[in-house]
């Protein structure tokens, strides 16, 4: 890092040649500890943002698991593609920007040292998206090499034509039928049936598929979730407006989470997995606010080292949500999907869902 040792940012020659312009970037970046008070309302925020945002992330979950709820299909189909919409959105605006700013090439870290020497923000932001696609690919050679299913249509057929089997996605996630009838239909029809001991082997099958992509997923929030918990526990005069947005930012990053989890056959013996990951969601940002309160008078958010930590990180996600978001959710929901819906209504509304859970996410960048 470029020291500021001797350097005085409000007496500045700009006209200098020998002006190191690095230092002038980490004098204008640097500001001191703002926090203000206000510690009644911050403490508040680790319960609220807890309950608030584990129970939006829960409900996708318990609702596929209680047909006693008799939750309509549409909400299920709302539930994930706003979800879709969310992720998407958190990567491009919600992350990308802030690593841009954090290590980008005008910064104060992309300035100084070996920081300076390579673009490390758009190469962390590939690692993250290398690291996604190559553990989707392991996973699925993996698969075909034990099992030798090619792809997840397979599955779904073979588990169909199981005897007295149901399609594993009837009632394990949020995938409804495509003539838009209620979910209920599913649920009567997956009680008068029995699970083979073959098609349980096919759901677990399509669990291994899809998990290590989805914890991928939930990982790259996760870091998000730490670095804006940290901020909303330290900083000054923005809390007031911060505190209600991250609510709400929460919510719905939560609501992508579960409506995505609440798609994934989990077998019986995995079946506590889903609560421990909606509980690991729902308590990142909590305990990192904590943190931040208990370093409320020394952390200082945009110093050298913060930048790092939440640069590299930022990017990292910006990566793997990038991948995840165009490619699992995206292009497979709507571009390679065999058995995507044909009722063009019903296709408008998922689009619609979609685009109103990115525009919802977008609008909240502007304050957090």
């Amino acid at each position: 890092m470029a020291s500021s040792v001797g350097f005085d940012p409000t007496s500045v020659n700009l006209t200098d040649p020998n002006l190191d312009q690095a230092k002038v970037i980490c004098a204008l970046q640097l500001g001191g500890n703002e926090y203000n008070g206000n510690l009644g309302a911050r403490i508040s925020s680790i319960f609220v943002i807890f309950i608030v945002s584990t129970s939006v992330t829960l409900f996708p979950v318990l609702a596929s698991r209680k047909p006693s709820w008799r939750i309509p299909a549409g909400l299920y189909i709302a539930a994930r593609y706003i979800g879709t919409g969310v992720i998407i959105t958190t990567a491009f605006i919600h992350l990308l920007d802030p690593a841009y700013q954090a290590i980008g090439g005008i910064s104060c870290v992309g300035m100084t040292g070996p920081w300076a020497d390579y673009s490390w923000c758009p190469a962390l932001i590939l690692l993250g998206a290398v690291i996604t696609f190559l553990t989707e690919l392991g996973a699925k050679c993996y698969i075909e090499a034990k099992h030798g299913v090619q792809t997840e249509k397979d599955i779904q057929m073979m588990v169909t034509n199981q005897p007295n089997a149901r399609p594993y996605n009837c009632s394990d996630g949020l995938e409804a039928p495509s003539n838009g009838t209620n979910s209920d239909s599913c649920d009567k029809k997956a009680a008068n049936t029995m699970e083979t001991p073959s098609t349980r082997v096919l759901q677990s099958i399509a669990f291994r598929q899809q998990i290590g992509a989805f914890l991928i997923l939930e990982f790259g929030i996760i870091f998000h979730s730490v670095i804006i918990g940290l901020n909303l526990g330290v900083v000054g005069s923005e809390f007031s407006t911060l505190y209600p947005v991250l609510v709400f930012h929460q919510s719905f990053e939560g609501l992508g989470i579960g409506a995505r989890m609440a798609s994934i056959p989990f077998p019986t013996k995995a079946g506590w997995l889903p609560w421990v990951l909606c509980l690991a969601y729902g308590l990142t940002t909590p305990l990192s606010i904590a943190i931040g309160l208990g370093l409320r008078t020394t952390y200082v958010p945009n110093s050298f080292t913060a930048n790092v930590v939440s640069g590299v990180l930022d990017s990292l996600s910006t990566g793997i949500l990038i991948y995840t978001g165009l490619v699992d959710l995206l292009a497979r929901d709507f571009l390679f999907e065999c058995d995507r819906t044909k009722d063009a209504k019903q296709l408008a509304l998922m689009v619609f869902y979609t685009l109103s859970g990115a525009a919802v996410m977008a609008l909240l960048g502007k304050w957090a």
